[in-house]
């Protein structure tokens, strides 16, 4: 006899507010990096610093991821409960992060090959000008990074939020990428290490890459739905069956994004319990939506059961 069970919960309303505020600050972030990206990017052409313009272009790489985060907040809290989407609209900020690193990939590749071919044929750098606009740029990323913190409600370790997570690595990045365009300029300007400018750019651009493959990596699983950790399906497992005469035969765990988990799971049993029973004996791992399976297996528990 088999007799299946299963129960859903959605429990993104209660992280409503707090994703209200994150995304306010996100468009106020994007706005703020935008006007100052298009400063730096004409300032340096004007000056020909390449240090400058690697920064301008990183910055607009974050003003699309930026754009990208605070579309995705808008796209999922306008679909939240849609029956178009069966578990939510967690994957919507996954996508947009997936977008911008590899938009951020492509821009840092032509932010090396630019400084490389800066350094094999150098241009004068007007310091006087490229100095000040380097370090206001630098001014603007640390109230960026500053704001993004005050809209951070403290909650990492419950609301797994990957799309505010990537805004604000975006803002950190950036005010990296600025102080090494601030020490390249003020190394031409005081020592004639002019060739330091082009060199930051390809820094700059490497760093960006690599930051850019690890958003792909992060995004990606959350995207094929990769398990979402052994170590939560072990302790799963471990309380269903610390319940009398249950064992389970197939588990599986997944991000449905936002921090949102899900669970499936098929347990065999001599004497199948009411759903509410299982239920509870993981109400701890705050599952988002839950599909419990139940096979009757007379006899023996090692029989293999069909999932």
């Amino acid at each position: 006899m088999h007799d299946e069970l299963t129960i859903a919960d959605e429990c993104g309303v209660r992280r409503a507010p707090m994703r209200r505020k994150r995304e306010r600050g996100v468009l106020l972030v994007a706005l703020l990096t935008a006007v100052m990206m298009g400063v730096e990017i004409v300032v340096g052409y004007a000056t020909r610093s390449m240090a400058l313009l690697a920064d301008g272009w990183h910055m607009a790489t974050h003003v699309g991821a930026l754009g990208l985060a605070s579309a995705a907040y808008w796209v999922s809290r306008r679909f939240a409960g849609h029956p178009a989407f069966a578990f939510g609209t967690g994957k919507v900020r996954a996508l947009a992060g997936f977008t911008s690193a590899v938009a951020l990939g492509l821009v840092a590749v032509a932010m090396v090959v630019e400084s490389a071919h800066r350094l094999l044929q150098p241009h004068a750098i007007d310091f006087a000008t490229s100095l000040p606009v380097a370090v206001l740029g630098l001014l603007v990323n640390l109230v960026s990074v500053f704001l993004l913190h005050t809209h951070d409600d403290h909650d990492h370790d419950h609301d797994h939020d990957h799309n505010h997570r990537a805004a604000f690595m975006h803002v950190v990045a950036d005010a990296f990428t600025s102080a090494l365009a601030i020490a390249a300029l003020l190394a031409g300007q005081f020592f004639g290490w002019v060739w330091l400018d082009a060199v930051s750019g390809i820094a700059g651009g490497l760093v960006i890459l690599k930051w850019g493959a690890s958003l792909v990596r992060s995004t990606s699983c959350e995207l094929l739905d990769v398990s979402f950790s052994r170590l939560l399906e072990d302790q799963i497992r471990g309380e269903l069956e610390a319940l009398d005469d249950v064992r389970v035969r197939d588990l599986h765990v997944w991000s449905l994004g936002g921090g949102a988990k899900s669970c499936v799971v098929t347990l065999a049993t001599a004497a199948p319990r009411d759903v509410r029973r299982y239920r509870e004996a993981l109400s701890r791992f705050a599952l988002a939506h839950l599909t419990v399976e139940v096979r009757r297996c007379e006899g023996d528990h090692g029989a293999h059961v069909h999932g």
